[in-house]
């Protein structure tokens, strides 16, 4: 899994669940309905799903969505989801200090799972980078904690809504 052991045992991750876990509620809702999007626009359960667990950013979803209904090229679709998503090159290059330590699966696997609040929550409780291993270890618990409970809030409703679509 993911999250190793050592990561869930720093409190900083309890704290980023925490911190993130009133937020789970309109992460989750956005989900539910992209899930039941998706599925109302004539994708497949199995486009949908494959959609939600490939594509994980809400925005390209619906953006995408019509595109794909329309039968655009996916040349088109492809710019669109890429133009949707470019705030997250600027994020990438604000948290590259906070990461820049980690080997390269590690940053990309926390890029992949970083999402709009986890960035806000995650730069509002630490403005600098860290210094010190501890640091270190302590702003990667909380950014997992964080995103743990945002990847789940989201999956788990985007499938929901699928489900749901699909009755």
């Amino acid at each position: 899994m993911f999250l190793s052991a050592a990561i869930r045992r720093r409190p900083q991750f309890r704290v980023g669940v925490r911190d993130m876990t009133p937020v789970a509620l309109g992460i989750g809702a956005w989900g539910l309905m992209t899930g039941v999007a998706m599925v109302k626009s004539n994708m497949s359960v199995l486009e949908a799903v494959a959609m939600t667990l490939l594509v994980y950013a809400g925005s390209s979803q619906l953006a995408a969505i019509p595109l794909l209904f329309a039968g655009a090229p996916a040349w088109v679709i492809l710019a669109t989801g890429f133009c949707v998503n470019l705030r997250f090159v600027v994020f990438s290059l604000h948290l590259r200090p906070y990461l820049m330590h980690m080997p390269r699966w590690r940053r990309m696997l926390h890029g992949y799972l970083t999402a709009d609040m986890s960035y806000a929550l995650f730069t509002k409780q630490y403005p600098a980078p860290p210094v010190t291993d501890e640091e270190r270890l302590a702003q990667e618990a909380y950014l997992t904690g964080n995103y743990a409970v945002t990847w789940c809030a989201w999956m788990g409703m985007s499938l929901l809504g699928i489900a749901l679509a699909n009755l």
